[in-house]
């Protein structure tokens, strides 16, 4: 029997909202029936301010997308300390600049140093994670970018699958959930489409019982996380509609 995975919402989905009235957006959000948010961004607020916001409404964090150089040496025992008073156990880079991930020696070393940071992490709980554009699916010295990281990193780095990114790539996201199970802790569910570009969840091109399934049969995933990038509607309304798709598939 699959486990029912929680649902939550990427913050950048609805960034302008966040600006002009944080507070706000999240009581919106938690009246949708999300049960937690992943930031993108903390809108120039403390931790404990966002802590405190996040309790008056429900919602967990399940999730933060840091910089990378956010958990190099000099930064991560404040980035840790932050998360930390937020309850998030997911340090997320969401982006890579382009020289770091120009050749296959790149990725290498990307990977020991996610290695090296998700060793440092664990005494505090936490895991940090790489989140895919559509460039990882793209050959490179003769190999995925997205198999030449996941590859070389080790089970504690979490593969945060964002669906329609790797579709825009040309990479189906169903083989990479079975070929690194227990990785996928953290999914984004975004919608890709060929003719519409402003397709919500559940009106596109993603192969949703699949992802769905393997996700909760070989993903270890513990969040469901919905983004949405393209805006058919003012963006609350889109998350909105995303989340009742979801509902409609029995999620």
């Amino acid at each position: 029997m699959s486990q029912k995975i929680p649902i939550g919402v990427q913050l950048y989905s609805v960034r302008e909202d966040c600006k002009k009235d944080l507070p706000g957006t999240l009581k919106a959000v938690a009246k949708m029936g999300y049960l937690a948010v992943e930031f993108a961004g903390y809108y120039e607020r403390s931790a404990t301010e966002l802590r405190k916001i996040l309790d008056d409404n429900g919602l967990k964090c399940c999730g933060t997308h840091t910089q990378l150089d956010t958990i190099l040496p000099d930064k991560l025992a404040a980035t840790i300390e932050y998360n930390k008073t937020l309850g998030n156990r997911f340090l997320v880079v969401p982006w890579l600049k382009e020289e770091l991930r120009k050749t296959r020696e790149g990725w290498l070393a990307l990977a020991k140093q996610f290695n090296q940071t998700a060793e440092k992490v664990k005494a505090a709980g936490m895991l940090v994670g790489y989140h895919n554009h559509d460039f990882e699916f793209k050959a490179l010295d003769g190999e995925l970018p997205w198999d030449t990281f996941f590859g070389n990193t080790n089970k504690d780095v979490v593969m945060q699958l964002d669906t329609g990114n790797a579709l825009h790539g040309g990479g189906d996201p169903a083989p990479y959930l079975k070929k690194y199970p227990g990785r996928a802790l953290s999914v984004h569910l975004k919608e890709y489409s060929k003719t519409n570009p402003k397709a919500l969840i559940g009106e596109g091109d993603v192969k949703w019982p699949d992802v769905f399934d393997l996700c909760e049969k070989h993903g270890a995933t513990e969040w469901y996380i919905v983004e949405q990038e393209s805006y058919a509607y003012p963006p609350l309304e889109c998350i909105d509609k995303c989340r009742q798709n979801l509902r409609k598939m029995g999620k």
